[in-house]
């Protein structure tokens, strides 16, 4: 049985009797052509089942491809799914497609991904950046006119607009709240590697709080882990350490998705917790699960209408968005330390 193919220009060329430069003018109304080869060309072309290959046609003529590439470090991070979500919403209005793809939280892997976007000559680019990531390479595209935006960290390197969530004070509201129920040892368990933007905005918070309330920061209630088991690990090692906190504040979800578990399993419903991003069913637990609650469509959608406004013609000097947080009471940041 011979192998399908995918039909090409030359065969829709064939199947009306016309030169293949003839269905070029049908299908980009570009040329004279009379209205019944157009009538034929557009039969065989329906017959056919033929696609046009957008991307070929737009590196002949030095056009734009009509989508804009989204990268992020982590497919399975539900955090990263409703963010390419808020930028799908406004990117689809406008006519433009989603093209979206992970880094691995790999520097290499972000930029073979990001050059290989850079080849289907897209109309913009958004990036959440890997840890660790230069942008300095992507000056020429955006001097070019790529609208460039990077969403959650900045760029490195580079000026560029960028979408942050309000880290810092979010995480100083979220361990203030600890303090005020009665809190003076409330221990930090933030993301790998301590170097990474969101941590240490995080961090930076955490000890803002601290120096406020006159709390002397203790290095040994800080931990590290970018994953839900090291988090619990992390935890379990606090609680059993001789000075053990009496509250906690997760640096991110993946960090609470460890935590919570850990501390149902050890029976220490008398720890105070909040932490920072929301989680599914986070109101459902016993006691509910107090956060500080980004809005990630929000961070997606406000970096797709700066890629919106470059396109329009925006050549504003770069700017950083930073989007609102709020602390969500539900119970466990709600506990009064043990007496």
């Amino acid at each position: 049985m011979a192998q399908s193919r995918r039909p090409t220009l030359a065969d829709v060329a064939s199947r009306v009797g016309v030169s293949a430069k003839t269905v070029s003018r049908v299908l980009n109304e570009d040329g004279p052509v009379s209205d019944a080869t157009r009538a034929k060309v557009l039969a065989a072309v329906d017959e056919l089942g033929f696609r046009p290959n957008l991307m070929a046609r737009n590196m002949r003529v030095g056009a734009r491809d009509s989508t804009v590439a989204l990268v992020v470090p982590e497919m399975g991070n539900p955090f990263f799914g409703t963010v390419a979500g808020g930028v799908e919403d406004v990117v689809r209005d406008r006519g433009l497609t989603l093209l979206m793809g992970s880094s691995a939280e790999d520097e290499q892997s972000e930029l073979s991904l990001i050059t290989a976007f850079l080849a289907r000559r897209i109309s913009g680019l958004l990036v959440v950046p890997a840890t660790g990531a230069h942008h300095r390479y992507l000056r020429r595209e955006r001097d070019g006119g790529l609208p460039v935006v990077f969403l959650d960290r900045p760029a490195a390197g580079l000026a560029a607009d960028a979408v942050v969530s309000e880290n810092e004070e979010g995480a100083r509201a979220g361990v203030a709240h600890l303090i005020a129920h009665g809190h003076r040892r409330v221990a930090f368990v933030g993301d790998r590697p301590a170097t990474l933007y969101t941590r240490k905005m995080r961090q930076r918070g955490y000890r803002a709080a601290l120096s406020a309330a006159g709390i002397p920061y203790d290095p040994t209630l800080v931990a590290s882990a970018h994953d839900p088991y090291t988090a619990g690990v992390a935890v379990r090692r606090l609680l059993d350490s001789p000075s053990p906190p009496t509250a906690v504040f997760c640096g991110n979800n993946f960090a609470s998705l460890g935590v919570v578990p850990a501390l149902a399993e050890a029976g220490r419903r008398d720890v105070a917790l909040v932490c920072f991003d929301d989680l599914p069913l986070a109101a459902v637990l016993e006691p509910g699960l107090t956060v500080v609650a980004q809005d990630p469509a929000a961070i997606g959608r406000a970096a797709a209408e700066r890629v919106i406004a470059r396109l329009g013609g925006d050549r504003s000097a770069a700017r950083t968005v930073m989007v609102p947080v709020r602390v969500i009471e539900r119970g466990s940041g709600e506990l009064a330390p043990p007496d």
